[in-house]
């Protein structure tokens, strides 16, 4: 059955719409380290549009108002907008470009923030790891000792080497991209040759991913599924950083990718996973570049990642406060 708040927010929201998703990835390149105000629409019903188009001069000025007045008593949020707005408290500086999603793993609402494209870093090792296990669904086969070995080290630790010899077993780009059309991403390209670091994606692609791996809509099995996020939540203690930010407590899963880049020495600092606030789950990827440090670039990957949760937690304070000052009159 359906909790009272998860009824609230679908009936206080505009009808979910369909995600384009991407995977998240991590750069091997020399020399570097790889690591991997609110606004409310009001939208008159359908009904109401064809009532007021359809009226005749026998209606009365005050049913007019009265439905015009219905209309406008049923507000639709804009979710994205939302996020804009959320967005807009994050300090942004120099180069640096940020981009964010979030998706209600309890009501299927999301909102996104930016359509652009950025380079994984290490990331894309969850999306490797997805599509080896995808493979072996298909062929009906398990993952032998070795890729286990190397999925541990691949996630937990973000071992570069092991990203790479996964790489190799998936087919590199050309895998990727076939196993993320079974996923339903769109606007990720795995990177050329070796350098699975340079896969290119979207905020909103990783959210499809995300949903692949903690969703129950998914192309991966439940075991494979369990696999991916027992490993996300084992993350190393010096790598627990990034969406995390957003939890409370130890509510989390996730896996982090950072890049200093050669041409421009600046980082790409990129954070995806699972976090729960108030018992709440949550999906977040949040992609930035032009950080002049990881340093710098972790801070503004966290500071996004609590906007963009906050554009669900803010509605239940709202929520709380309405009924507070409704107990008072």
């Amino acid at each position: 059955m359906e909790s009272s708040r998860a009824a609230r927010r679908r009936a206080r929201r505009s009808p979910r719409r369909p995600l384009t998703y991407t995977a998240l990835a991590v750069v091997a390149v020399v020399g570097a380290t790889a690591g991997g105000t609110v606004y409310v629409k009001a939208r008159a019903h359908p009904a109401a549009s064809a009532v007021s188009s359809a009226a005749t001069p026998s209606v009365s000025s005050s049913s007019a108002d009265t439905t015009q007045e219905a209309a406008v008593a049923d507000p639709v949020v804009d979710l994205d907008v939302r996020l804009a707005d959320a967005m807009r408290a994050v300090d942004v500086t120099g180069e640096q470009k940020v981009s964010a999603a979030v998706l209600d793993l309890e009501t299927g609402d999301s909102a996104v923030h930016g359509d652009a494209a950025f380079d994984t870093a290490s990331i894309v090792k969850v999306d490797i790891l997805a599509a080896l296990l995808l493979r072996h669904q298909e062929a009906g086969t398990r993952l032998s000792e070795r890729e286990k070995a190397y999925a541990t080290t691949m996630i937990e630790n973000s071992d570069n080497a092991s990203a790479s010899a996964l790489w190799d077993a998936i087919g590199r780009a050309a895998g990727l991209d076939a196993a993320n059309e079974t996923f339903g991403l769109t606007g990720t390209e795995g990177g050329d040759g070796a350098l699975w670091g340079l896969t290119r994606t979207t905020a909103a692609d990783q959210l499809t991913l995300l949903r692949q791996v903690f969703g129950d809509d998914s192309k991966l099995s439940e075991a494979s599924r369990s696999y991916l996020r027992t490993l996300m939540g084992r993350i190393a203690a010096d790598q627990r950083w990034g969406v995390s930010a957003a939890a409370d407590g130890s509510g989390w899963a996730l896996k982090n990718g950072w890049l200093p880049r050669s041409t421009t020495g600046l980082w790409d600092v990129n954070s995806i996973g699972r976090v729960t606030v108030a018992g709440h789950p949550y999906l977040v990827a949040v992609l930035s570049d032009g950080n002049t440090t990881q340093a710098q670039g972790i801070s503004l990957v966290e500071a996004a990642a609590k906007a963009a949760v906050s554009v669900f937690t803010a509605e239940d304070v709202s929520a709380a406060a309405d009924a507070t000052s409704a107990a008072a009159r």
